[in-house]
């Protein structure tokens, strides 16, 4: 049963009276980056919501004993940023895991990083809660990341419990229309912060060409297709490497452009970051799908029939699995690592059968006969 009050307030209105929406502070594929920041901050271990909010922002003006908490984690925070004279002075931090070149956990782009930070800034100076304690003002940030649009939101499963306890502050000051035990509902005034819509037509035009799934790590910026570099690049390739890039380059079901081909192969592979809400939403996702490991694998065979090559994670995931950019990577690496697939990584579309598969007759016409145990499901 859900409970709803009145906004405490308005969105502005145009001279005709008509209501005026801000526009929207983060994209589709930002609004992946802020939920995975706020879930890495939720995995650290820290006592409470003032060392979380501080995590979360860095330079953001909070309780001492906040800090202290992040220094026993090895972050080096100097004492200027509460005792320095200048707020406008920069104040560095050094925090170990976001420091170091491989395995990143937050592997974002300078914009990316930038416009989330814009976003957590606006997020907790809006006026329903910028005046509340810590724990009001960090869910404020969660709800309004796993909102969408339509202003439909979901409690997420990793929000720290001093934040669950504070979710009723929202209600009474505004920042939300409605709340029930899972779910909640944002003020219109407050939709401009949503992290989960759709891109638009304008952000679909505008977005890189990605066309393997990288478990859900944000699009990098644009790069201009070089022809010539493309060509070395195959001409240096083994004979059979060049025969499958150019089965995926010029198969006529795919249609694929060619940078979007050459992007693929010669990007260099990212260590992957697969948060608590990632997780979470897979495990939801595998209930309702019990046969998708030999779903899968049957798939890869008729896709290999028709296409000459393997599907990509996106086009594995349009077997009929309604799960958003982020959880189809780890649904593809689970898959992988329980050998319902398998593939020639780090070479993109080259998904096949496993073994668990081929034990069960699921296999392409050359490997079929193999038999092995099945392990467990992903």
């Amino acid at each position: 049963m859900s409970t709803t009050a009145s906004s405490s307030i308005n969105v502005s209105a145009d001279p005709a009276g008509q209501p005026q929406q801000l526009p929207f502070l983060l994209s589709s594929q930002q609004g992946e980056a802020a939920r995975a920041l706020l879930s890495y901050v939720a995995s650290l271990g820290l006592p409470g919501p003032d060392s979380q909010l501080v995590a979360v922002v860095v330079a953001i003006r909070a309780a001492r004993g906040g800090v202290d908490a992040l220094r026993a984690l090895g972050w080096q925070v100097d004492d200027a940023l509460f005792d320095g004279d200048d707020p406008a002075t920069p104040v560095p931090v050094t925090v170990p895991d976001l420091a170091r070149e491989a395995d990143h956990p937050l592997p974002f782009g300078k914009n990316v990083r930038s416009r989330v930070s814009g976003w957590t800034t606006r997020a907790l100076s809006a006026k329903p809660v910028k005046k509340l304690p810590p724990a009001a003002r960090l869910a404020g940030l969660f709800l309004a990341a796993h909102s969408t649009a339509k202003l439909q939101g979901q409690i997420p499963p990793d929000l720290p419990e001093a934040c669950r306890a504070a979710l009723p502050d929202l209600r009474r000051r505004g920042f939300l229309a409605e709340l029930s035990e899972d779910r909640c509902r944002l003020d219109p005034a407050v939709r401009h912060l949503s992290g989960m819509r759709r891109p638009d037509e304008e952000e679909q035009a505008a977005e890189p060409a990605k066309a393997e799934g990288k478990g859900g790590l944000p699009a990098r910026p644009e790069v201009r297709f070089d022809a010539a570099a493309w060509a070395e690049w195959k001409r240096a390739a083994t004979p059979a490497l060049r025969r499958h890039v150019e089965t995926v380059e010029f198969c006529a079901v795919c249609a694929l452009e060619p940078g979007q081909v050459a992007s693929a192969f010669m990007e260099r592979v990212r260590p992957q970051f697969f948060s608590k809400w990632i997780k979470n939403a897979c495990g939801e996702w595998k209930e309702a799908h019990p046969d998708r490991g030999p779903q899968a694998a049957e798939f890869t065979v008729d896709f290999r029939a028709e296409h000459g090559h393997g599907p990509s994670y996106n086009q594995l995931c349009s077997v009929g699995w309604d799960v958003c950019r982020s959880v189809r990577g780890f649904i593809v690496q689970r898959l992988l690592s329980n050998e319902w697939l398998t593939d020639t990584s780090p070479v993109p579309w080259t998904l096949r059968p496993g073994q668990a598969a081929q034990a069960l007759g699921i296999a392409l016409p050359r490997a079929r006969g193999s038999a092995v145990a099945p392990p467990a499901r992903p």
